[in-house]
C-alpha cells in the first residue's frame, strides 16, 4: 500500500495523465469492434446477411483474438508498452477503416477475423500496464475508470453510429460503409500519439520527479516481492487462471451477447426507427459507466473482489433471463437488458484485481493474456448463439435466456474462489 503525501501525489499524476489516455484508446477499440451492431441495421438487408451468417461474421474476430492475446502480452512485457500498442492501434484501424470494403458473406468473414487478429492483446496488455503503475488497493478504481471506454463507446458510438447511417449515399457510398470508415480512421491517429505520450514503465515518466519515480517504483517492487514466483508455463496451466478464464467467459458471454444484438433486438420488439433504437441502447450503457466507476471504488476500499464481482453478475443474468419470457410488455424486456448490461460493466473493474492477486511478472503477463483469451471464447460464441437461436425459434428470446443463465453460473464459480488480495 502506498503512503505519504510524494506516493499519493504520484498516483494522483499517473491516474490524470495515463488513465483517461488509455480509455480513449480503448473507446475507439471497442467502437472498431462492436459498431458492427449499428451497421447491422442497414447492412443485412443490402448483403443479404442471414442472422446466423451475421452472428458468425460477428464471432469470427474472437477467434484471431483469442489466439494470439497470451503471446502479445508476453512480448509487451519484453519490449515495453509505448512501441507495441502503437503497433495494435495503428494496424487495426487500418482493418477497421477497411470494413468499408465489405462485399457479401466470404469478405465479411475474412475483414472480421483480420480485425481480430490487429486487435489481440491490447485490452489484455492495458490491464498489464495499469499493473505497472497502480497498486493493489488502488486498481479495481483505476480499471473501472479505464473501462468506463466499454459502455461510453455503446452509449455514445451507438447514436454517433445512427446518424452515420444518415449519410447514405453521401459520395456513392452506403451510411454504413461511412461508419467503419470515419470510426476507424482515429485510432490509426491515436496509435501515432502513443509513440510520445505513453511511458512504458514509471521510471520513464518524464511528468514525475525523480521522488515520485521512486516512490511508485518501490511500492510496486515491495508487492512483487510478497508474491511467490511462478514459471510462466505453469501460470499458463494453473487451475486459478482457467477458472478465472472461465467466469471472464460468463461476463463476456453477457457483453457481446447484449452488444452485438440489442439494437436489432429493441429495432424487432419495439418498432421504433434507427435513431431511437440507438439511442435506448446508449441508455444502459451510459448508466453502466456510472456503476463501473462507483462499484470498483467500493470494492478497493472493502477489500473483497470475488463478493463484488458475483453479486452483479447474477443479478444482471437472473434479470434478464426472467424478462425474456415477459414477451408481451417489451418495455420489461428492455429493463432486463438494461439491468443484465449494467450488472456486466459492474463485475469488470472487480474481477480485473483477480488474476494479479497470485501471479507477478512474466507470469502475470501470461496469465492475464490466458484469462482473456478463454474469456473471449464468448466473443465467438455469444453472438453466434443468438443468431443461431434465433434462426431456430424465431424470436431472440432463448438465446437471451441462456445468456443470463451463464452469467449466473459464473458468479456461482467465482464464488468458489478463494483468492486474496
Amino acid at each position: 500500500m502506498i503512503s505519504g503525501v510524494v506516493g499519493e501525489r504520484a498516483l494522483a499524476r499517473a491516474t490524470w495523465r495515463l488513465v483517461p489516455l488509455m480509455a480513449v484508446c480503448y473507446f475507439f477499440a471497442y467502437l472498431d469492434r462492436t459498431n458492427l451492431s449499428v451497421a447491422a441495421l442497414t447492412m443485412n438487408k443490402q448483403l443479404g446477411l442471414s442472422p446466423t451468417a451475421y452472428g458468425l461474421g460477428a464471432g469470427l474476430l474472437f477467434v484471431g483474438y483469442v489466439l494470439l492475446d497470451a503471446p502479445s502480452n508476453l512480448i509487451m512485457h519484453r519490449v515495453g508498452a509505448r512501441v507495441w500498442m502503437a503497433r495494435i492501434m495503428i494496424v487495426w484501424g487500418i482493418v477497421a477503416a477497411a470494413c468499408a470494403a465489405i462485399q457479401g458473406e466470404v469478405s465479411f468473414y475474412v475483414l472480421r477475423f483480420l480485425l481480430g487478429v490487429a486487435e489481440a492483446g491490447f485490452f489484455p496488455g492495458m490491464i498489464l500496464y495499469l499493473g505497472y503503475w497502480f497498486p493493489a488497493a488502488r486498481r479495481a478504481t483505476v480499471v473501472g475508470l479505464f473501462m468506463t471506454a466499454v459502455p461510453l463507446s455503446t452509449a455514445i458510438g451507438a447514436p454517433l453510429g445512427g446518424l452515420l447511417l444518415g449519410l447514405d449515399g453521401v459520395g456513392g457510398l452506403a451510411g454504413w460503409r461511412w461508419l467503419f470508415l470515419l470510426e476507424g480512421l482515429p485510432s490509426i491517429l491515436l496509435g501515432l500519439a502513443l509513440l510520445w505520450l505513453l511511458p512504458n514503465r514509471p521510471a520513464d515518466a518524464r511528468w514525475l520527479s525523480a521522488e515520485e519515480r521512486s516512490s511508485i517504483t518501490a511500492t510496486l517492487a515491495a508487492e512483487q516481492s510478497a508474491m511467490p514466483e511462478m514459471p510462466v508455463r505453469r501460470a499458463v496451466l494453473h487451475p486459478r487462471v482457467i477458472a478465472l478464464g472461465l467466469v471472464y467467459f460468463a461476463i463476456t458471454f453477457g457483453l457481446y451477447g447484449l452488444g452485438f444484438w440489442m439494437p436489432t433486438i429493441l429495432k424487432t420488439s419495439l418498432g421504433f426507427g434507427n435513431l431511437a433504437v440507438t439511442l435506448l441502447t446508449a441508455v444502459p450503457y451510459a448508466i453502466g459507466a456510472v456503476a463501473m466507476v462507483w462499484w470498483g471504488r467500493r470494492c478497493d476500499r472493502n477489500g473483497r473482489p470475488v463478493l463484488y464481482t458475483l453479486a452483479p453478475m447474477a443479478a444482471g443474468g437472473a434479470l434478464l433471463a426472467v424478462s425474456a419470457f415477459l414477451t408481451s410488455a417489451p418495455w420489461l424486456g428492455y429493463l432486463g437488458l438494461c439491468a443484465c448490461a449494467i450488472g456486466v460493466m459492474a463485475a469488470f473493474p472487480c474481477f480485473w484485481t483477480l488474476p494479479s492477486a497470485f501471479l507477478s511478472g512474466a507470469a502475470v503477463a501470461a496469465g492475464i493474456g490466458v484469462v482473456n483469451s478463454i474469456g473471449n471464447i464468448s466473443g465467438f460464441l455469444g453472438p453466434y448463439w443468438v443468431g443461431w437461436m434465433t434462426d431456430l425459434f424465431g424470436s431472440s428470446q432463448w438465446g437471451l435466456v441462456t445468456i443470463g443463465l451463464v452469467m449466473v453460473a459464473g458468479a456461482v464459480l467465482v464464488s468458489r474462489l478463494r483468492t486474496a488480495r
